[in-house]
């Protein structure tokens, strides 16, 4: 099977699906910022000089930064080849969903899911109501963003106000989440077609728990109840394979943070010592 991987050259999830294809399958990095569309007879998706509806599936590695232009693009690019019949895994509008954390939001919140409380807005005004109602103590996030990058802690009304202004001179929306009083860890639940693994993130120097920041991991029992939530979770943004991320709160809750689409398993593979992308190479041959 010949597999197109959307991501870095020198990524290590490249590197890793090549070492577990084996002869079965030729797997062939492709970059984003190379994707360009021809319309004619036909409408034809490309990277670089390879078609993309010459591969028998398109693997989505990454998501990298861009404008409204460029990210709308992709989207539309990578939806025309699902609708010409190629393989997109995971499929393009669950990228679209999961790549926004307010439209993920509102998808798991629809689905039954209990979360942070949030405050989303565009002005200066609106947010410092939002804070407020916070409790003065909150998650910045960027709407677009992962593994922690640009999320920070503020429980200070000044600094709000002062970071508050810079985002809307940037233009950015203000995304800001209620903070959770928890235990140090949270869950990650990474779904591969049928399967559900776990580990436990752990960081006792820091409030986040992202494995980029420095936590511990170690494995985690996957329950009845976790599977099940982790399936929700997925189907909730219409993903076939997805990194869900719970947060169990000092209070007792069991908050769903957040749903990632193209999830990584590198921190996963090592502490379960599982051949993931093996796992993975096999939910793209069975789709």
């Amino acid at each position: 099977m010949r597999i197109a991987v959307l991501a870095k050259q020198d990524s290590w999830y490249v590197r890793d699906l090549q070492r577990a294809a084996e002869a079965d399958h030729i797997v062939s990095p492709l970059p984003f910022s190379t994707i360009a569309s021809s319309i004619d007879s036909t409408i034809e998706v490309s990277s670089g000089e390879q078609w993309l509806a010459s591969f028998d599936a398109v693997l989505v590695r990454t998501m990298p930064p861009g404008s409204l232009e460029q990210v709308v693009f992709r989207m539309d690019a990578l939806q025309q080849l699902e609708a010409n019949g190629t393989v997109v895994l995971n499929p393009a509008k669950s990228i679209e969903v999961a790549v926004d954390k307010f439209l993920t939001l509102s998808k798991i919140k629809i689905a039954g899911f209990e979360d942070p409380r949030t405050e989303t807005s565009q002005t200066v005004e609106e947010a410092m109501i939002g804070f407020a109602r916070l409790g003065g103590d909150v998650v910045l996030k960027p709407l677009f963003g992962s593994e922690g990058r640009g999320i920070a802690r503020i429980h200070d009304e000044a600094i709000a106000e002062r970071t508050f202004k810079l985002l809307v001179r940037l233009g950015a929306v203000i995304y800001q989440q209620e903070f959770v009083s928890h235990e140090g860890y949270d869950l990650r639940l990474l779904v591969v077609g049928n399967d559900v693994l776990a580990m436990r993130r752990i960081n006792g120097l820091d409030w986040r728990t992202n494995v980029s920041r420095g936590a511990k991991t170690e494995p985690q029992e996957v329950t009845p109840d976790l599977r099940e939530l982790a399936y929700r979770a997925t189907r909730a943004v219409g993903a076939v394979m997805a990194g869900v991320d719970v947060l169990e709160a000092k209070d007792g809750r069991q908050l769903l943070i957040e749903v990632n689409a193209v999830p990584g398993w590198r921190a996963l593979s090592k502490v379960l010592g599982l051949d993931i992308a093996k796992k993975v190479l096999a939910t793209v041959s069975a789709f």
